[in-house]
């Protein structure tokens, strides 16, 4: 007996399967925390279950990240010092000029954030997935990917206390909590890593959603602390704007020279696919817990902002960028 042949999905479905569901729970949580933010015992109960869930986002990242990709790095040393360049030295230099805009074009807050922005790691899964479509170096990309996480934990914080320390008020606390609820929890996911690896592989998608749902529930938090703060009376529509317009600034500037330094140390196609893609993003799924432990409550939301307006920007600029250089190979390789 035939079975009836698949019917082709409709154009509502395959718009349906583009949406990015995460990004849409972001901006709910956004929403509902602009109009019901915790309060009292409900802001307290919510500070403790962001406590846990960014534990439990560090935990997974150190199951996840396997050690010999780390150590990996070692035998190409060039190829992920220059991703780290770009990442840590170079972005971060960009981000110094932000300090220039003057007050009446963007509010001061907005401006650390975007400072804090340019000391973020790399996305992992993201990059990843772009080099793969430019036809790049993919294992080249995850170990280069994941180093950047990996050196993230320590570097990041360490950036900025060194950078907007004063400004925040960065202190010795500040580094108990790193200590405590970013390092610790890696390090114990570094050991579990033998036993849950296989778990978490084969739970993948349980594993995914917990931690998405996670840092949902950390955006909700910051910004309902910033809600409660005046974060709206703060920030207006044509900030908004500005904000985006600076942002496709310092991505187009970290394309560029990202673009130009794998051209200068003479890299491969495919590796310079990977300094380009992994060199010139920044995680907001790292980026908002790292933000609820470095900044005091009433910072929180309006230090986020910019992280969750480059991500949107990244996103659709790479993927064009992707999608091109993937087309450029298809000859060569059909040759």
């Amino acid at each position: 007996m035939s079975s009836a042949p698949d019917t082709p999905p409709t154009r509502l479905q395959r718009l349906f399967r583009r949406i990015d569901w995460f990004i849409i729970a972001l901006l709910g949580a956004i929403i509902v925390a602009s109009f019901l933010p915790a309060r009292g015992r409900g802001a307290e109960i919510l500070d403790i279950l962001v406590i846990a869930a960014v534990a439990w986002l560090f935990f997974l990242y150190g199951v996840r990240l396997q050690t010999t990709e780390a150590l990996a790095a070692l035998r190409n040393w060039r190829l992920h010092s220059v991703v780290l360049a770009c990442t840590y030295v170079l972005f971060p230099l960009l981000g110094l000029l932000t300090f220039l805009i003057p007050e009446s074009v963007l509010p001061h807050d907005l401006v650390l954030g975007l400072v804090f922005l340019s000391l973020l790691p790399s996305t992992v899964q993201s990059s990843i997935a772009f080099v793969s479509i430019a036809r790049g170096n993919i294992a080249g990309a995850v170990v280069a990917a994941s180093f950047s996480n990996l050196a993230g934990v320590i570097l990041t914080p360490l950036l900025v206390a060194l950078i907007l320390g004063s400004t925040v008020g960065f202190s010795g606390a500040a580094v108990g909590k790193i200590a405590l609820q970013l390092l610790l929890p890696f390090i114990l996911g570094q050991i579990a890593r033998r036993w849950l690896a296989a778990w978490v592989i084969r739970h993948k998608r349980l594993t995914s959603f917990t931690d998405r749902a996670s840092v949902v529930l950390v955006v909700y938090s910051a910004f309902s602390q910033g809600v409660v703060g005046g974060i709206w009376s703060k920030v207006s529509v044509p900030n908004v704007l500005v904000l985006a317009g600076i942002s496709c600034v310092m991505l187009a500037a970290m394309l560029w020279l990202s673009s130009a330094l794998g051209k200068v140390a003479r890299f491969s196609r495919e590796d310079q696919i990977v300094v380009l893609m992994c060199g010139s993003k920044k995680s907001l799924a790292t980026g908002v817990p790292m933000a609820t432990v470095l900044f005091g409550p009433a910072l929180v939301g309006i230090i986020v902002l910019p992280v969750m307006i480059f991500h949107q920007i990244q996103l659709v600029v790479c993927a064009v960028i992707a999608r091109r250089l993937g087309d450029q190979a298809e000859p060569a390789l059909v040759a």
